[in-house]
């Protein structure tokens, strides 16, 4: 086996056997540039790699999310076992090929040369990507609708059809629980009377991380009546709560509605933000649940337990930048802005 054969096969290996797609997609770019750029497999140039992706247009955190994937893999391979037999041959192939003696000892010296150049071409001090972090987003970013917003979103698909009732009972969770797209479309109407604490509480069986968890509806538990007269009008008594309907929509699918379905329904009724209609998204309707919460006085780690967030911060994403009035500064100091009166430039 040659150098240039096993440089094949040591490529190849960077690649997990059963790689998820973002794995697959990071490492399969990397190699696809490294052989095109002709660098030998056991001395990687990542900084060359980042200043490639960048000058590709990817923004600063997707490259260092590439960057972060490739020093993975060769992380887990120089801990590999086949591996350390695949660079004692590499080894032994480089001595003869500069007329050294092929020994144990110079393998192995040369082996630990090929691991520490490996170790210093992937140590993450040498290929940084200065990533912008934003403390502070503008409400625009995200949308969270005011109560009155909310309310108008709440009665725009009315209670007259089938269709307008499951839709309003639909949102009504969304808006009155927190609870993502796929949570709303895992309920069952077992799920929607729950006890936590004595508290009458919405039941996610399996969140995001298999997150289960209990929401109380607390003072919100009205929209039980919308969710209950929709379940009437559709002779639902088990299984699935929200349910696709067949065109005119005057009949159930079989089954569970699907997450496209679940966008559709806001989609077909876009409220007005600002000065103009806007179409909210399922997770607008959880970043309105956590910010209505917070200002009616709700404790954050309430709003994160209700939520299902592991970490607090990702509760303050969704509740916004909303302390723009808390964090304005009082008056701690004074100054007589009158002795200014008549100042001219001194320099």
């Amino acid at each position: 086996m040659t150098l240039a054969t096993i440089d094949q096969v040591q490529r190849f290996h960077l690649m997990p056997h059963d790689p998820d797609k973002d794995t697959k997609y990071r490492v399969g770019a990397f190699l696809a540039w490294q052989t095109q750029s002709g660098q030998p497999w056991h001395s990687p140039d990542l900084a060359e790699y980042r200043d490639h992706l960048l000058a590709t247009g990817k923004a600063p955190s997707t490259v260092s999310a590439h960057l972060s994937t490739v020093r993975a893999r060769y992380d887990d391979l120089l801990r590999n076992n086949e591996m350390d037999a695949m660079l004692d041959h590499v080894a032994g192939l480089y001595l003869v090929s500069k007329g050294e003696d092929n020994t144990s000892a110079n393998r192995e010296a040369e082996t630990n040369k090929i691991r520490r150049r490996l170790r210093n071409a992937t140590d993450p001090k040498n290929a940084k990507v200065k990533v912008k972090t934003v403390q502070d987003q503008a409400d625009a970013s995200h949308l969270r609708l005011t109560s009155e917003q909310a309310s108008a979103l709440l009665a725009a698909p009315g209670t007259d059809t089938l269709q307008g009732l499951r839709d309003s009972a639909a949102i009504g969770l969304m808006l009155c629980a927190g609870v993502r797209e796929g949570e709303l479309r895992a309920l069952d109407v077992e799920d929607l009377r729950q006890r936590l604490g004595g508290e009458l509480a919405l039941h996610v069986r399996e969140g995001k991380g298999c997150k289960e968890r209990l929401i109380p509806y607390g003072e919100l538990s009205w929209v039980l009546a919308i969710v209950d007269a929709w379940l009437d009008a559709a002779g639902i008594e088990d299984g699935p709560v929200f349910r696709g309907l067949w065109k005119g929509g005057k009949s159930l699918r079989p089954g569970r509605i699907s997450l496209r379905a679940i966008g559709y329904v806001l989609d077909a009724y876009p409220i007005m933000a600002g000065d103009k209609l806007t179409t909210v998204k399922p997770h607008d309707c959880r970043r309105t649940y956590a910010r209505r919460l917070y200002e009616a006085g709700v404790d954050l780690v309430a709003i994160q337990q209700n939520l299902g967030h592991s970490d607090l911060k990702t509760t303050l994403g969704y509740v916004g930048e909303l302390d723009a009035s808390k964090r304005r500064p009082p008056s701690v100091y004074t100054f007589d802005l009158g002795q200014l009166n008549g100042k001219r430039r001194l320099l």
